[in-house]
């Protein structure tokens, strides 16, 4: 899995002129999935965004994570995440998983951030969707899932 996690002071994600989901305060995420993602990955990486000490304390140190502000997530399904740009001028996606995979992959994602008590919004998986927020900071990390193997 890689994640994209930026801090954001608000976010929303729009379908077809209709906001499916929106956030005040927290994390915007961008979510892309590989074939050899599992559930066991979707744990790992929700984990690590759950507790990224990211957000300022009162000395104004990164020293709190989402679950100490109450912050929200705005989860957004994005496989070009695994878009390989490296040959040719046109991104190749073959890392990307096929829809099924990535979207239960996903689903599970967003479940364990819930099971954390997170408030967890999300776009419209496989949709075109614009997606508006106010990146706080800037703040911008890439988390992936960790080392098979390890």
């Amino acid at each position: 899995m890689r994640v994209v996690v930026q801090r954001a002071k608000n976010a929303k994600v729009i379908v077809e002129d209709e906001t499916v989901g929106q956030i005040d305060f927290g994390l915007m995420l961008l979510v892309g999935v590989t074939h050899s993602d599992t559930k066991e990955d979707a744990v790992f990486v929700a984990d690590k965004v759950a507790n990224l000490r990211i957000f300022e304390d009162e000395s104004g140190k990164m020293n709190l994570s989402l679950l100490d502000v109450g912050g929200a997530i705005l989860s957004v399904s994005q496989f070009t995440l695994y878009g390989d740009c490296r040959k040719g001028r046109r991104p190749n996606f073959m890392e990307a998983a096929r829809p099924e995979h990535a979207l239960e992959i996903y689903q599970i994602f967003n479940e364990e951030l819930r099971r954390k008590g997170i408030k967890v919004e999300t776009g419209k998986f496989g949709a075109m969707m614009d997606v508006q927020f106010t990146n706080d900071g800037p703040v911008t990390l890439i988390v992936e899932s960790k080392e098979k193997g390890e």
